[in-house]
């Protein structure tokens, strides 16, 4: 019928311009619950072990709580070999897969993955759903983790949320490249926070000699991909796409 319009399930409307008139208009637009959420756990650990770590709680026992909390949460590929040799899955073990993005080695790690989670999780929430920005966090921390135990045979850690903030810029990587964004107000942020990210990567790749880069360019992957299965109409999209070329 004409003058009708239908939503597709799982798609948030597009944010109205605020005019002139609008004077009830937010002076910033409010972040996507999903990614509220997702900064206040990355935030209340990070702000429990560091003032673990300055002696503010914990006693003399605190300032050992960051190297505890990394030792019990963080992805050990030699407990990941272990169950794949058994073929068993101790929970203890695989909810690692998790709970490592929650867990930093330092506050300025933390804060990074902050600033880069709120950038990149906001664009993709005025887009997606709630429930798609957890599927696409969790989704590329999960396969981020899977591919490090699998490309790497070690003993060193992998922590902190990365994998994750990866997986959200290449969901927004999909919903830009299929068209969903529509006029993709945030290209510009989109664009500065991609590049930082892309330098962050090539310098644990090329210069730090770290091994979290298999996992950040394995979750930006995978963002990608869990985008296109997670995003209404992600289908037609890419069909209309690759009809244009």
């Amino acid at each position: 019928m004409r003058g009708l319009s239908v939503k597709e399930p799982g798609m948030r409307p597009p944010n109205p311009l605020p005019t002139e008139q609008d004077h009830n208009a937010p002076p910033i637009n409010p972040l996507p619950v999903s990614v509220v959420l997702l900064a206040l756990a990355i935030f209340g650990v990070e702000l429990v072990l560091t003032a673990a770590g300055a002696g503010f709680v914990g006693g003399p026992a605190g300032t050992g709580w960051r190297l505890h909390a990394l030792e019990q949460y963080g992805f050990y590929e030699p407990l990941m070999n272990w169950m794949v040799e058994n073929r068993m899955i101790r929970w203890e073990f695989a909810l690692r897969f998790l709970t490592f993005p929650f867990v930093h080695g330092t506050f300025t790690h933390a804060l990074f993955v902050l600033v880069f989670l709120l950038a990149m999780g906001k664009l993709v929430g005025e887009v997606l759903a709630d429930w798609a920005v957890l599927a696409i966090f969790f989704g590329a921390s999960f396969l981020g983790a899977l591919a490090y135990g699998f490309v790497w045979d070690t003993r060193v850690m992998l922590f902190g949320g990365f994998p994750g903030a990866y997986g959200l810029v290449g969901g927004f990587t999909f919903i830009l490249w299929a068209g969903l964004a529509g006029r993709a107000t945030g290209l510009q942020a989109f664009t500065l926070i991609a590049f930082l990210m892309g330098i962050q990567l090539i310098f644990g790749l090329f210069v730090g000699g770290s091994l979290d880069w298999v996992a950040d360019l394995a979750g930006f992957v995978a963002g990608f991909a869990i985008a296109f299965l997670v995003s209404p109409g992600g289908w037609d999209a890419v069909l209309r796409r690759l009809r244009r070329r």
